[in-house]
Protein backbone atom coordinates (compact mmCIF):
# COMPACT_ATOMS: atom_id res chain seq x y z
CA UNK A 1 0.00 0.00 0.00
CA UNK A 2 2.20 2.63 -1.41
CA UNK A 3 1.60 6.22 0.40
CA UNK A 4 4.54 8.38 -0.31
CA UNK A 5 7.74 8.40 -2.09
CA UNK A 6 9.88 5.45 -0.97
CA UNK A 7 7.58 4.92 1.55
CA UNK A 8 5.21 1.74 1.67
CA UNK A 9 2.32 1.19 4.66
CA UNK A 10 0.65 -2.33 5.02
CA UNK A 11 -0.34 -5.03 7.98
CA UNK A 12 1.92 -7.93 8.69
CA UNK A 13 1.56 -10.80 6.32
CA UNK A 14 1.52 -13.16 9.48
CA UNK A 15 3.46 -14.49 11.93
CA UNK A 16 6.60 -15.22 10.40
CA UNK A 17 6.47 -10.96 10.34
CA UNK A 18 6.50 -10.61 13.93
CA UNK A 19 10.32 -9.75 14.42
CA UNK A 20 9.81 -6.87 11.73
CA UNK A 21 6.88 -5.54 13.72
CA UNK A 22 9.12 -5.61 16.86
CA UNK A 23 11.80 -3.76 15.15
CA UNK A 24 10.77 -0.76 16.83
CA UNK A 25 10.76 -1.40 20.90
CA UNK A 26 8.01 -1.27 23.05
CA UNK A 27 6.92 -3.05 26.74
CA UNK A 28 4.09 -5.39 24.77
CA UNK A 29 6.04 -6.59 22.13
CA UNK A 30 7.44 -9.94 24.24
CA UNK A 31 3.11 -10.62 23.86
CA UNK A 32 3.03 -10.26 20.27
CA UNK A 33 3.19 -13.88 19.73
CA UNK A 34 1.16 -14.93 22.13
CA UNK A 35 -1.39 -13.04 21.49
CA UNK A 36 -1.53 -14.09 17.77
CA UNK A 37 -1.54 -17.35 19.00
CA UNK A 38 -4.36 -16.76 21.02
CA UNK A 39 -6.80 -15.30 18.95
CA UNK A 40 -6.19 -11.78 20.93
CA UNK A 41 -4.45 -9.84 17.69
CA UNK A 42 -4.49 -10.78 13.96
CA UNK A 43 -1.71 -10.09 11.49
CA UNK A 44 -4.44 -7.53 9.39
CA UNK A 45 -4.61 -5.60 12.83
CA UNK A 46 -0.48 -5.29 13.37
CA UNK A 47 0.83 -2.44 10.59
CA UNK A 48 4.11 -0.88 9.66
CA UNK A 49 5.01 1.74 7.74
CA UNK A 50 8.43 0.86 5.67
CA UNK A 51 11.11 2.34 3.64
CA UNK A 52 12.74 -0.40 2.55
CA UNK A 53 13.50 -3.06 5.12
CA UNK A 54 13.32 -0.25 7.80
CA UNK A 55 10.29 -0.17 10.52
CA UNK A 56 9.83 3.76 10.60
CA UNK A 57 6.80 3.72 12.34
CA UNK A 58 3.85 1.01 13.69
CA UNK A 59 0.80 0.13 14.82
CA UNK A 60 -1.13 -2.00 16.83
CA UNK A 61 -4.84 -3.09 17.91
CA UNK A 62 -6.44 -5.62 20.26
CA UNK A 63 -9.39 -7.53 21.55
CA UNK A 64 -10.40 -10.39 23.52
CA UNK A 65 -10.19 -14.30 21.91
CA UNK A 66 -12.35 -14.33 19.33
CA UNK A 67 -13.93 -10.67 19.26
CA UNK A 68 -14.85 -9.71 15.29
CA UNK A 69 -13.55 -6.12 16.29
CA UNK A 70 -10.33 -4.49 18.29
CA UNK A 71 -11.29 -3.41 21.37
CA UNK A 72 -8.08 -1.44 21.98
CA UNK A 73 -5.44 0.72 19.89
CA UNK A 74 -2.45 -0.65 22.40
CA UNK A 75 0.41 0.10 20.11
CA UNK A 76 1.20 3.45 18.14
CA UNK A 77 4.93 4.22 17.40
CA UNK A 78 6.20 7.04 15.39
CA UNK A 79 9.80 7.07 15.42
CA UNK A 80 9.44 9.33 11.83
CA UNK A 81 5.96 11.15 12.47
CA UNK A 82 5.48 12.18 8.46
CA UNK A 83 5.51 8.39 7.90
CA UNK A 84 3.24 7.56 11.65
CA UNK A 85 0.92 10.35 9.76
CA UNK A 86 0.48 8.30 6.14
CA UNK A 87 0.34 4.95 8.70
CA UNK A 88 -2.93 6.25 10.52
CA UNK A 89 -4.51 7.95 7.28
CA UNK A 90 -4.36 4.17 6.24
CA UNK A 91 -4.66 1.77 9.13
CA UNK A 92 -7.48 3.53 11.05
CA UNK A 93 -9.90 3.73 8.03
CA UNK A 94 -8.62 -0.07 7.28
CA UNK A 95 -9.16 -1.68 10.81
CA UNK A 96 -12.42 0.80 12.29
CA UNK A 97 -14.40 0.68 8.99
CA UNK A 98 -16.94 3.34 9.28
CA UNK A 99 -16.82 2.99 13.23
CA UNK A 100 -15.48 5.27 15.94
CA UNK A 101 -11.87 3.78 16.42
CA UNK A 102 -11.76 2.20 19.97
CA UNK A 103 -9.65 3.55 22.17
CA UNK A 104 -6.13 4.13 22.31
CA UNK A 105 -3.76 3.45 25.55
CA UNK A 106 -0.44 3.69 25.79
CA UNK A 107 2.08 2.62 28.81
CA UNK A 108 4.70 4.55 30.43
CA UNK A 109 6.64 4.84 33.44
CA UNK A 110 5.68 6.61 36.33
CA UNK A 111 8.06 9.79 35.94
CA UNK A 112 7.44 9.93 32.45
CA UNK A 113 6.66 13.85 32.31
CA UNK A 114 10.38 14.39 34.02
CA UNK A 115 12.11 11.82 31.07
CA UNK A 116 13.19 13.86 28.27
CA UNK A 117 12.93 11.12 25.83
CA UNK A 118 10.06 9.52 27.12
CA UNK A 119 8.02 12.83 27.05
CA UNK A 120 8.97 13.91 23.77
CA UNK A 121 8.09 10.89 22.38
CA UNK A 122 4.98 10.82 23.60
CA UNK A 123 3.67 13.88 23.22
CA UNK A 124 4.38 13.43 19.41
CA UNK A 125 2.65 10.64 19.05
CA UNK A 126 -0.29 11.84 20.99
CA UNK A 127 -0.15 15.03 18.61
CA UNK A 128 -0.32 12.47 15.74
CA UNK A 129 -2.93 10.64 16.74
CA UNK A 130 -4.86 14.24 17.96
CA UNK A 131 -4.71 14.99 14.13
CA UNK A 132 -6.89 12.21 13.69
CA UNK A 133 -9.40 13.35 15.84
CA UNK A 134 -7.93 11.86 19.42
CA UNK A 135 -8.45 12.90 22.84
CA UNK A 136 -7.14 12.83 25.90
CA UNK A 137 -9.87 10.97 27.88
CA UNK A 138 -7.56 9.69 31.59
CA UNK A 139 -4.23 9.12 32.71
CA UNK A 140 -4.15 6.13 35.48
CA UNK A 141 -2.17 4.52 37.38
CA UNK A 142 -1.37 1.09 36.81
CA UNK A 143 -0.64 -0.83 40.58
CA UNK A 144 1.41 -3.88 41.51
CA UNK A 145 1.27 -6.16 44.72
CA UNK A 146 4.22 -8.62 45.19
CA UNK A 147 4.78 -11.49 47.04
CA UNK A 148 6.59 -10.68 50.17
CA UNK A 149 4.25 -7.56 50.85
CA UNK A 150 2.50 -7.23 54.25
CA UNK A 151 -1.52 -8.29 53.70
CA UNK A 152 -3.99 -6.62 56.04
CA UNK A 153 -4.99 -8.52 58.85
CA UNK A 154 -8.84 -9.53 58.84
CA UNK A 155 -9.96 -6.89 61.39
CA UNK A 156 -13.32 -8.93 61.97
CA UNK A 157 -15.25 -6.05 60.99
CA UNK A 158 -16.63 -7.66 57.58
CA UNK A 159 -17.39 -10.83 56.73
CA UNK A 160 -16.70 -12.57 52.74
CA UNK A 161 -18.12 -15.04 50.63
CA UNK A 162 -18.69 -15.25 47.20
CA UNK A 163 -21.99 -13.71 45.20
CA UNK A 164 -25.12 -15.82 45.25
CA UNK A 165 -25.11 -15.24 41.65
CA UNK A 166 -24.36 -12.55 39.09
CA UNK A 167 -27.65 -10.58 39.72
CA UNK A 168 -26.32 -10.07 43.22
CA UNK A 169 -22.83 -8.51 42.16
CA UNK A 170 -24.99 -6.23 39.48
CA UNK A 171 -26.96 -5.04 42.17
CA UNK A 172 -24.08 -4.08 44.01
CA UNK A 173 -22.14 -2.57 40.88
CA UNK A 174 -25.22 -0.55 40.34
CA UNK A 175 -25.10 1.06 43.88
CA UNK A 176 -21.58 1.42 43.55
CA UNK A 177 -21.71 3.67 40.46
CA UNK A 178 -23.40 6.75 42.48
CA UNK A 179 -20.79 9.00 43.14
CA UNK A 180 -18.49 7.54 41.21
CA UNK A 181 -14.69 9.22 40.58
CA UNK A 182 -13.71 6.61 37.87
CA UNK A 183 -13.42 8.11 34.48
CA UNK A 184 -15.27 5.54 32.54
CA UNK A 185 -18.02 4.39 34.34
CA UNK A 186 -18.82 8.70 34.61
CA UNK A 187 -19.11 8.35 30.89
CA UNK A 188 -21.21 5.43 30.52
CA UNK A 189 -24.12 7.86 33.22
CA UNK A 190 -23.93 10.09 30.63
CA UNK A 191 -25.58 7.72 27.67
CA UNK A 192 -27.35 5.10 30.15
CA UNK A 193 -28.64 4.35 33.30
CA UNK A 194 -26.81 3.29 36.19
CA UNK A 195 -27.95 -0.64 35.79
CA UNK A 196 -27.61 -0.53 32.24
CA UNK A 197 -24.14 0.33 32.87
CA UNK A 198 -23.69 -2.35 35.50
CA UNK A 199 -24.90 -4.94 33.22
CA UNK A 200 -22.64 -3.71 30.49
CA UNK A 201 -19.66 -3.72 32.57
CA UNK A 202 -20.61 -7.06 34.08
CA UNK A 203 -21.79 -9.03 30.30
CA UNK A 204 -18.53 -7.36 28.33
CA UNK A 205 -15.76 -7.46 31.02
CA UNK A 206 -15.97 -9.18 34.19
CA UNK A 207 -17.80 -12.16 33.10
CA UNK A 208 -15.37 -12.46 30.45
CA UNK A 209 -12.06 -13.05 32.32
CA UNK A 210 -10.41 -16.22 33.34
CA UNK A 211 -10.64 -17.18 36.69
CA UNK A 212 -13.28 -18.95 38.91
CA UNK A 213 -16.24 -16.86 39.85
CA UNK A 214 -15.82 -18.12 43.63
CA UNK A 215 -12.72 -16.04 43.77
CA UNK A 216 -15.53 -13.33 43.94
CA UNK A 217 -16.52 -11.64 47.16
CA UNK A 218 -19.11 -9.95 48.93
CA UNK A 219 -18.46 -7.95 51.91
CA UNK A 220 -21.36 -8.07 54.47
CA UNK A 221 -21.40 -6.49 58.34
CA UNK A 222 -21.57 -9.58 60.60
CA UNK A 223 -24.83 -10.19 62.12
CA UNK A 224 -27.37 -8.66 59.95
CA UNK A 225 -25.35 -9.64 56.76
CA UNK A 226 -26.19 -6.06 55.13
CA UNK A 227 -23.87 -6.13 51.74
CA UNK A 228 -20.97 -3.28 52.11
CA UNK A 229 -18.93 -3.71 49.19
CA UNK A 230 -17.51 -6.57 46.80
CA UNK A 231 -13.73 -7.38 44.97
CA UNK A 232 -13.64 -9.00 41.70
CA UNK A 233 -10.17 -11.08 41.90
CA UNK A 234 -9.71 -12.40 38.60
CA UNK A 235 -6.72 -12.91 35.83
CA UNK A 236 -7.20 -11.06 32.40
CA UNK A 237 -4.84 -13.79 30.51
CA UNK A 238 -1.34 -12.18 31.49
CA UNK A 239 -1.96 -11.40 34.86
CA UNK A 240 -3.83 -12.10 38.28
CA UNK A 241 -5.71 -8.37 38.69
CA UNK A 242 -7.78 -6.89 41.20
CA UNK A 243 -10.80 -6.25 38.10
CA UNK A 244 -13.06 -4.30 40.17
CA UNK A 245 -14.35 -3.03 43.28
CA UNK A 246 -16.05 -0.59 45.48
CA UNK A 247 -18.33 -0.11 48.80
CA UNK A 248 -21.94 1.04 48.61
CA UNK A 249 -22.70 4.64 49.64
CA UNK A 250 -24.21 3.81 52.50
CA UNK A 251 -21.23 2.55 54.41
CA UNK A 252 -18.62 4.42 52.88
CA UNK A 253 -16.21 6.73 55.01
CA UNK A 254 -15.18 4.01 57.73
CA UNK A 255 -12.42 2.71 55.70
CA UNK A 256 -14.09 -0.56 54.74
CA UNK A 257 -12.27 0.19 51.51
CA UNK A 258 -8.85 -1.74 53.27
CA UNK A 259 -10.79 -4.41 54.27
CA UNK A 260 -12.48 -5.06 50.99
CA UNK A 261 -9.31 -4.97 48.91
CA UNK A 262 -7.12 -6.90 51.73
CA UNK A 263 -9.55 -9.38 51.10
CA UNK A 264 -9.51 -9.16 47.62
CA UNK A 265 -5.67 -9.32 47.16
CA UNK A 266 -5.40 -12.17 49.85
CA UNK A 267 -7.77 -14.84 47.39
CA UNK A 268 -5.04 -13.81 44.44
CA UNK A 269 -2.26 -14.56 47.00
CA UNK A 270 -3.30 -18.01 48.17
CA UNK A 271 -3.53 -18.61 44.40
CA UNK A 272 0.62 -17.82 44.22
CA UNK A 273 0.07 -14.86 42.04
CA UNK A 274 3.23 -14.15 41.18
CA UNK A 275 2.03 -10.63 41.20
CA UNK A 276 -1.09 -8.70 41.14
CA UNK A 277 -2.05 -5.83 39.72
CA UNK A 278 -5.16 -3.23 39.41
CA UNK A 279 -4.97 0.38 37.82
CA UNK A 280 -7.24 3.36 38.92
CA UNK A 281 -7.62 6.66 37.50
CA UNK A 282 -4.86 9.39 38.64
CA UNK A 283 -7.73 11.69 39.77
CA UNK A 284 -9.71 9.13 42.04
CA UNK A 285 -7.35 9.45 44.60
CA UNK A 286 -9.25 7.80 47.74
CA UNK A 287 -8.99 4.54 45.55
CA UNK A 288 -5.18 5.11 44.69
CA UNK A 289 -4.77 5.49 48.11
CA UNK A 290 -6.16 2.61 49.02
CA UNK A 291 -3.70 0.51 46.95
CA UNK A 292 -1.06 2.66 48.29
CA UNK A 293 -2.29 1.45 51.71
CA UNK A 294 -2.32 -2.65 50.74
CA UNK A 295 1.00 -2.20 49.53
CA UNK A 296 0.50 -2.01 45.73
CA UNK A 297 3.21 0.51 44.09
CA UNK A 298 2.80 2.15 41.21
CA UNK A 299 5.06 0.78 38.23
CA UNK A 300 3.23 2.75 35.51
CA UNK A 301 1.37 5.09 33.57
CA UNK A 302 -1.33 4.94 31.28
CA UNK A 303 -2.55 7.01 28.62
CA UNK A 304 -6.15 6.61 27.24
CA UNK A 305 -7.55 8.46 23.94
CA UNK A 306 -10.46 8.46 22.84
CA UNK A 307 -12.73 9.77 19.03
CA UNK A 308 -15.55 11.17 19.26
CA UNK A 309 -18.68 9.71 17.23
Amino acid sequence: MPSAPGLVVRPITGPDEVDLFNTLPYLLNDEITGDLDAGRRRPEWLWVALRGDRVTARAAWWSRPGDARPSTMDIFDAPDPGDGRELLRAALPAVSGDAVPPHYIRFLPPDWKGDERARRETESCLALLGETGARLFVERLRWEWRPGTPLRAPSGRLEFRPPRDAGELIDLMELVLDGTLDAYSRDDLTRMTPREAAEQQFEEELARYAGPRDWWRIATRPGDGDPVGFVVPAHNGYHAIIAYLGVVPAHRGHGYIDDVLAAGTRVLADQDAPRIRAATDVTNTPMAAAFARAGYETFQHRLDLTWSS
